[in-house]
């Protein structure tokens, strides 16, 4: 985008410091890689601990401009002002939980996904956390805004810095800095203490691995920054390996897996879509969806293990089998959506759609890289699997 003014983060500083390649990415100036390049980023983070920064994302407060004092009702009152515009059970949010959601058009397709949260304490009921992606947040923040209308406010907090940590040793990382961050399970969230300030800590992340994203003041980020890559298990890694490790974890990038046109059926996000707000056919496309989760489909997200050749990148064809026992051969029957080189499996892998009857673990197929048709295997999603931290089940 030649003349495109972009936004820098409040860690920009620190990115040149630190020696990092940058790249356009969401409107901002984003660290893509740093010295030790993409590779050896990609497996530190298996191995050890990633730290991200990730503040172009689009974090925000949703409040009740009026609340009752009792919680329950508080929660329920605003969980009824977005749910009209998601799949997921807002209502149905314990304190302090997060929930992956998709936010959809009229005809149930995905205009973002987002995560959504309820805070854990009492006083804060009637008020839930946000998080939407980077290239869609204007809009997102503008379609949630009108929705509300006067009976709440959205507070926008991407002003400030988001950082994730992310790998087997985040845990102990965070630890040392953050009293209390070890204590939450995956997919909640709390407000936590570092140096007598308050931030919001959830144990969450897009890259497959244990993991926490932290959201701080932007006086504070440098700081708080600076203090993690102490730890000689953290390490800082750019966009180019999260998006590796976000493929290898078989996640979807909207704008790439899924837009607005792809149903969350389609796109392999059927677990988002909530049971009881299905049966009530009470979310935009719903009557799509059940027929969808009944067999009506053209098309379905898969993972690809690329099993020849160079990887297949987005856009790529993919190609009916070889034996043209369908009629399909050499026709492309789906396009790569992600792909690329796998380093924890040192092979290429890639997702993409194609037609539900070839869509069976084990299917052969084909990806035409260079004019060129290669050998490609339908697999299991996540290619690697997914390590979250989940706590045990109180008996």
């Amino acid at each position: 985008m030649t003349g495109e003014t972009l936004k820098t983060t409040p860690l920009a500083s620190s990115h040149a410091a630190l020696g990092a390649k940058t790249t356009a990415f969401g409107g901002y100036d984003m660290p893509v890689q740093y010295p030790a390049g993409i590779l050896k980023e990609h497996l530190w983070t298996r191995a050890h601990a990633g730290l991200f920064d990730v503040s172009h994302m689009g974090p925000a407060f949703l409040k009740l401009s009026q609340t009752s004092g009792d919680p329950d009702t508080d929660h329920r009152a605003v969980a009824a002002l977005i749910e009209p515009l998601v799949c997921g059970d807002i209502r149905g949010l314990k304190p302090g939980q997060l929930r992956y959601t998709l936010l959809l058009n009229a005809v149930g397709g995905i205009v973002d996904d987002l995560m959504v949260g309820r805070p854990a304490e009492p006083e804060r009921q009637g008020e839930l956390y946000v998080v939407v992606n980077a290239g869609t947040k204007d809009n997102d923040f503008a379609i949630i805004s009108d929705a509300i209308g006067s009976a709440a406010g959205l507070q926008r907090a991407d002003d400030g810095a988001l950082v994730a940590v992310q790998g087997p040793e985040a845990a102990a990382v965070v630890a040392e800095l953050i009293p209390g961050a070890t204590d939450l399970g995956f997919m909640t969230f709390a407000s936590l203490s570092f140096d007598g300030e308050t931030l919001t800590v959830s144990r969450s992340g897009y890259t497959g691995e244990d993991g926490f994203e932290i959201l701080c003041p932007a006086r504070l980020a440098e700081r708080l920054w600076t203090r993690l890559l102490a730890d000689p298990r953290a390490a800082p890694v750019g966009l180019g390996a999260r998006d590796s490790l976000r493929l290898e974890a078989g996640l979807p990038l909207y704008g790439h897996d899924a837009d607005d046109t792809t149903s969350p059926v389609e796109a392999g996000l059927a677990f988002a879509i909530s049971k009881r707000r299905l049966k009530a056919l009470d979310f935009p496309g719903a009557a799509r969806m059940a027929g969808e989760l009944h067999g009506d489909l053209t098309r379905v997200r898969v993972g690809l293990k690329v099993l020849e050749g160079a990887p297949a990148r987005e856009g790529a064809p993919i190609l009916g089998p070889d034996s043209g026992t369908l009629g399909l051969e050499d026709q492309p029957i789906g396009k790569v959506t992600s792909g690329g080189f796998s380093p924890s499996l040192s092979a290429p892998i890639a997702m993409g759609y194609v037609p539900p009857a070839l869509a069976e673990p084990g299917a052969e197929l084909a990806v035409q890289v260079r004019g060129r048709a290669q050998r490609a295997q339908v697999v299991e999603l996540p290619f690697v699997p997914h390590r979250y931290f989940r706590k045990p089940k109180e008996a």
